[in-house]
């Protein structure tokens, strides 16, 4: 193709006009994803408020309605000595992480169906607090 061509003037034209877009979707595409780890890590010290719902049912040392959240990062679900869960948690072999315990408190039926748990977080900022108050606490 000869550089003075029409398709040739075409082709220059369409990648020096894409430089500057393709430059502001990275930027984009950038931000997006460290907006996303941000949320994803969580604020410990909200989760920490948030978690006052929990402790109706839950604390960290011992075992109440739920089970206690002592080490609960890395811990088989189903596991704690003494907590009588439901077959269907004892079997799920659920390692809880937390990807895992993002889904489980999402919705505990969906990741587990026939577990006790029935309440739920819907707002994926609230269960990202829950989680980074836990992983720090209930080592």
């Amino acid at each position: 193709m000869d550089s003075k061509s029409p398709d040739a003037v075409k082709a220059s034209v369409f990648r020096n006009a894409t430089r500057p877009a393709l430059c502001g979707l990275t930027a984009l595409l950038l931000a997006t994803v460290t907006t996303a780890a941000a949320e994803a890590a969580g604020d410990a010290a909200r989760g920490e408020a948030l978690y006052r719902d929990c402790q109706a049912c839950h604390s960290f040392d011992k075992n109440q309605i739920g089970p206690m959240h002592r080490g609960v990062f890395g811990r088989t679900a189903g596991s704690v000595p003494g907590f009588d869960y439901s077959e269907a948690l004892k079997n799920a072999k659920i390692v809880w992480t937390e990807a895992n315990l993002d889904k489980w408190l999402a919705d505990p039926e969906v990741l587990v169906p026939g577990s006790k748990m029935y309440f739920s977080v819907d707002k994926e900022g609230d269960r990202a607090d829950l989680i980074a108050f836990l992983k720090e606490r209930a080592k």
